[in-house]
């Protein structure tokens, strides 16, 4: 995985940041309630639900299981339908093929629909450093570029940004990114649209080389599919002579009646619609109508590695929905920025330490985001069990060993623990000495106290208290 967002802090520190900015939290409450009510009374209306859920999880189970033949059938039906097929072992080998496809056309622009893959292995910044722009055309997607930002939801990555900002940032970034924005622009919904289009419109009658991501690749025909609401993603298909889409290994299905099965889940976990408003699906090329050239670039990037953990390879499921983020209380007052990575929320927590490992001290963080309260687990459309990934991963952190204080009290506490005889006369001191013990821990242990009183220890143990009762 790229490492465009590591070096930024832990989590605990970077959420500590976030739920300090009043603006922040408002903008977060107000949104996410927004699309959660919405999203709950979208999906009343099917009384299928859990059989289209259950359907979901069991089409991307089968798939993950027989990933590898897949892959090759989706291979092969590209290949005949006069596309071509690469292959990315991870970010760095991902972004040399894209700039090779690019520097072929001669070209140094590029637009862009909307693609967290692009975004996970670092596209912009690798193209920026071969003297390539990349212009990102999703609304949303275009504010974060104008602002220097960087996406907090991976439904709506502006989330964080309320109208009157978006204004500021049209107005004093637009002009030079292309098209200025209109003088006297206001916050107004319609005037900021306006605005987007005025100025992306240049961008897609010019652009030579297009960008993409999908939301699923169906095996069977070679057909990518990419669903948005705002018809820019169109424009970026359709008007370019060379289409690159950049995907990960886990987006395929195997039939066009799987692919049925996530346009009914996907729109109305995502946006709460009945029916996506842009659906645009193409196979390799056409002689006169669309790109001339299409590439796919098939990403694994870590998505191997979570492949081979037999509870943690449910993460690999996700339609990318974003219905577990709304419904978040952690992500609802941290932001996304706080997860250090393009994936955030319960997903991006369980995600990004299988891609990226957990090495770094903001991956090492990323399991204990969450207060294991289940909600994701609800509404999720494939049925991914997020919490009982997030228990897994937080046991494989923990058994990369933490601070040594806390490693010794372990240690002592499992051979206590192991020792009845130990334990009994551990519980009696404890109670014998309970005026002594402080309401805070030092050193590590302070994390757990800061927002929490040690329990208090009772004056008698309760094996002392049944020994005498139980008669």
């Amino acid at each position: 995985m790229s490492d465009t967002f590591l070096g930024m802090p832990a989590f605990p520190q970077a959420a500590a940041r976030a739920v300090r900015d009043r603006q922040l939290r408002a903008n977060l409450r107000h949104a996410t309630h927004t699309i959660r009510d919405k999203r709950a009374r979208a999906v009343a209306e099917l009384p299928d639900w859990a059989e289209l859920r259950s359907a979901g999880k069991a089409i991307k189970d089968h798939t993950l299981r027989h990933l590898d033949r897949y892959l090759v059938q989706l291979e092969e039906a590209v290949t005949a339908a006069g596309g071509t097929v690469h292959w990315a072992a991870d970010a760095e080998e991902a972004n040399r093929i894209v700039a090779g496809l690019v520097h072929a056309t001669g070209t140094t622009e590029v637009v862009k629909v909307k693609s967290m893959a692009t975004q996970e292995i670092g596209l912009n910044e690798a193209l920026a450093a071969e003297g390539v722009t990349a212009y990102e055309t999703d609304l949303a997607e275009l504010i974060v570029q104008l602002g220097e930002d960087r996406p907090s939801h991976i439904l709506v990555p502006a989330i964080h940004r309320n109208r009157a900002e978006i204004r500021e940032i049209f107005a004093d970034r637009m002009a030079s990114w292309g098209r200025p924005a209109p003088e006297g622009l206001t916050d107004s919904p319609a005037e900021l649209a306006e605005a987007a289009r005025l100025h992306l419109r240049e961008k897609f009658l010019r652009a030579e080389v297009a960008v993409s991501g999908a939301n699923f690749m169906v095996a069977e025909t070679g057909t990518l599919v990419v669903v948005e609401s705002e018809g820019n993603g169109r424009m970026c298909l359709t008007l370019p002579r060379t289409l690159v889409s950049v995907v990960g290994i886990e987006k395929v299905v195997p039939t066009w009646r799987d692919l049925e099965v996530f346009l009914q889940l996907l729109p109305r976990s995502s946006t709460a619609e009945r029916m996506n408003p842009y659906t645009s699906l193409w196979a390799g090329t056409t002689r006169g109508d669309g790109p001339s050239e299409f590439h796919l670039v098939l990403l694994d990037n870590g998505r191997t590695a979570a492949l081979a953990d037999q509870v943690g390879r449910q993460a690999l499921r996700c339609i990318r929905c974003s219905a577990c983020l709304n419904v978040c209380p952690v992500y609802e007052r941290a932001g996304g920025h706080a997860y250090g990575s393009v994936y955030p929320g319960p997903i991006g927590a369980v995600l990004t330490p299988q891609l990226r490992g957990t090495a770094s001290p903001v991956d090492a963080s990323l399991p204990y985001a969450s207060s294991l309260c289940g909600a994701c687990y609800e509404v999720c459309p494939v049925a991914i069990d997020i919490p009982e990934v997030l228990v897994h991963l937080r046991e494989r952190v923990a058994e990369q060993g933490g601070h040594p204080v806390e490693r010794a009290a372990v240690a002592a506490a499992g051979y206590v623990l192991d020792h009845p005889a130990a334990l009994a006369a551990a519980e009696r001191l404890a109670g014998r000495t309970r005026a002594l013990h402080p309401r805070r821990l030092p050193g590590p242990g302070r994390a757990w106290t800061d927002s929490r009183d040690l329990p208090e220890v009772p004056a008698e143990p309760f094996r002392d208290w049944w020994r005498r009762n139980r008669t």
